[in-house]
């Protein structure tokens, strides 16, 4: 425009009010100048003006400092009512969280967005690597809520929200007025408010550790130890023990403290005998198994329904080339990404459905519970030291050895469902997304 104006072009501008025009007293004052040194004039509508003449100018540079003022104003009402809402848990604007909606001016978990959000948490605990669960996401199918794959940035800001465990953070960003930029606010400013969580507390902290350790040492997590109870048996003087290449013994290095490795193995089979067989934990299995069954028939509803939208896309596609309202190019730009989906959804979707027929037909009782966590304990001496690893990485938190006693503490999130299945030989589990067969 303001190149027109210099060429002659545009004689005058007519705008709705100042406000349009600029966002300070300063930038108003310019751009008048710049109109009257090529004989242009401005004419707002609803203040009145009209710059061609001297008292014009004078009212603009007046109205223009008040135009000013009363910006800044309204800036300061709108931050002093986002504390409050944000406060309240009002929405302040923007989409809500991936796997949440707003309904009612509350948070709430999504019907069909919450399933995906859940299973990056499971696929990020069993391969801790982001760009194996983007993926895995991406080649099921899933995708971003604007239809985007997902990205490594996309999965870690997912998985290190909070609103996930059941805390939602309400004005905590702030656009820099100079690089425009999103930043933190201080955190006392910041209004959390409790949600319905997707995933429990241990489990996000679990993913949140391994994505800072990932960050602090900047290398691939450490291989998992040959010895069964290498990372979890403590000495009670607090350092870890570990068996020397050259002895059978758990040793601790600071103190010489010793246990022999088949003492420590009797014992954590006599402790897990006690409490794979109790009620709790068999009660939570159930529990478990029903509520996963039910979350796996919603997401294969989802991705059904997903397929049949796809469906009806690409044939609105082909049928706009077919009446030559989309050239090649065009057609091939958006046929392209929809065909893949389909394909990855198609793949997926008997995948799902074999997952779920496996839940149901072998659905367990509470006998039939007990009588594989007491097979568990049966078993648990002809198992490869594998296949023992595995069970005490997901069942056990600490073991703590003494000169005269050991206590063993299991995982509060840890349930029958592992040491029910646990001694099927080879720890047998999907290869893909880790779920133990019932």
């Amino acid at each position: 425009m303001m190149a027109d104006i210099k060429r002659g072009h545009i004689t005058g501008l007519i705008f709705s009010k100042l406000a349009r025009v600029a966002r300070n007293t300063r930038e108003l004052l310019e751009f008048a100048d710049f109109f009257r040194q090529h004989n242009a004039d401005m004419i707002s509508l609803q203040e009145k003006i009209d710059t061609s003449s001297p008292a014009g100018r004078l009212f603009y540079t007046m109205i223009a400092a008040m135009a000013q003022w009363e910006r800044e104003e309204t800036v300061d009402r709108t931050k002093a009512s986002i504390a409050v809402r944000a406060k309240l848990g009002s929405p302040l604007g923007g989409p809500a969280p991936y796997g949440y909606e707003w309904r009612g001016k509350k948070l709430v978990p999504h019907p069909e967005e919450k399933l995906v959000r859940k299973l990056m948490y499971d696929l990020f605990l069993q391969h801790r690597r982001k760009k194996t669960v983007v993926r895995l996401l991406n080649e099921a199918g899933h995708r971003t809520r604007k239809g985007a794959k997902f990205t490594s940035k996309t999965v870690a800001r997912l998985l290190q929200d909070p609103t996930a465990k059941g805390v939602h953070r309400g004005n905590y960003t702030t656009r820099n007025g100079q690089t425009k930029r999103w930043e933190l606010k201080p955190e006392s400013e910041w209004c959390l408010n409790e949600v319905e969580p997707l995933v429990s507390v241990e489990i996000w902290t679990e993913c949140n550790r391994l994505i800072e350790e990932s960050l602090s040492k900047q290398k691939r997590p450490a291989k998992i130890p040959t010895h069964i109870f290498a990372g979890v048996a403590f000495c009670e003087c607090g350092e870890k023990m570990y068996v020397p290449s050259n002895s059978p013994k758990y040793v601790c290095r600071a103190c010489r403290n010793k246990v022999p490795v088949q003492t420590l193995d009797a014992f954590f089979r006599e402790e897990i005998k006690e409490y794979s067989v109790a009620p709790e934990p068999i009660a939570e299995y159930l529990r478990d198994s029903n509520r996963t069954a039910a979350e796996k028939e919603t997401l294969l509803q989802v991705q059904r329904a997903e397929l049949v939208r796809l469906q009806k896309e690409i044939k609105k596609t082909y049928d706009l080339y077919q009446q030559e309202k989309l050239d090649a190019d065009a057609f091939g730009r958006f046929f392209t990404p929809l065909e893949e989906r389909r394909k990855q959804i198609e793949a997926e979707l008997p995948r799902l459905e074999a997952e779920l027929d496996v839940m149901r037909v072998k659905t367990l009782s509470s006998e039939e519970v007990a009588l594989r966590a007491r097979a568990l304990y049966d078993k648990w001496e002809s198992m490869e030291p594998s296949e023992k690893r595995a069970i005490v990485e997901l069942i056990t938190d600490k073991m703590v050895i003494g000169k005269d006693e050991i206590t063993v503490s299991l995982c509060e999130r840890s349930s029958c469902k592992e040491m029910a299945n646990g001694w099927r030989k080879g720890w047998d589990s999907n290869p893909r997304y880790g779920y133990p067969y019932f």
